[in-house]
């Protein structure tokens, strides 16, 4: 769905923020007909990978701002990244930052509002992608992760997003919202997920926003 959404800018400049293995982020830049691949990313381990993939990755914490230069990216895209960021408000304002005037950038995020999440409260169980600890999963049986150690540095889940909450914090960045997709819809399979999505894409498990700079 986020290949979907974004439209071809040939010759763009593309900013990846949490690039981990560069796998994706060169999906991403198939799809731009991007000219440069820039990247930023916390764990050195993973940067050498996409490095190696032919991306200019920088080692840092989306935390502290973006080591960059006002204007510098026509696309910033962000896929699954600003639910593990503390500071969600230097993360967008930043973002709107290094955006070129008529840049845009895709943020994907967990969506609260999800079926699976409303029915997880319901029932008294921590919702799946709402994580409670730094160290390990807990608080929801039915999560096929439950109990296990988080993957990486900076795996948790820090800030969780309904679409509206989105919009709004963008906004207040100067972030105006162009596009508003929605994608997966726990427990369907695919198919039936994607049906399931256009009829109410209110509770949907995900959301894809793209943001323009406001003027």
């Amino acid at each position: 769905m986020i290949l979907a959404a974004l439209e071809e800018r040939a010759g763009a400049r593309l900013l990846d923020l949490g690039t981990h293995s560069g796998e994706f982020t060169m999906r991403v830049a198939a799809t731009l007909g991007a000219a440069s691949v820039c990247g930023v990313e916390l764990i050195e381990e993973h940067a050498d990978v996409a490095r190696s993939r032919g991306i200019d990755v920088r080692r840092a914490d989306l935390d502290e701002g973006l080591p960059f230069e006002d204007g510098a990216f026509d696309v910033v895209h962000a896929n699954q990244v600003i639910e593990h960021v503390r500071r969600t408000d230097t993360f967008l304002r930043e973002t709107r930052r290094v955006l070129a005037p008529n840049g845009v950038a895709c943020i994907s995020t967990n969506n609260l509002s999800s079926w699976h999440n409303v029915f997880s409260l319901a029932i008294g169980l921590q919702p799946m992608p709402a994580h409670v600890s730094d160290e390990v999963i807990l608080g929801n049986p039915l999560n096929p992760l439950d109990a296990r150690p988080h993957a990486d540095l900076g795996r948790s889940h820090l800030r969780l997003f309904t679409a509206r909450a989105l919009t709004e914090l963008c906004a207040h960045h100067g972030l105006e919202r162009a596009a508003l997709r929605t994608a997966g819809y726990y427990p369907l399979p695919p198919a039936l997920g994607r049906l399931a999505g256009r009829i109410d894409p209110t509770h949907a498990a995900f959301l894809i926003g793209l943001f323009r700079p406001s003027t």
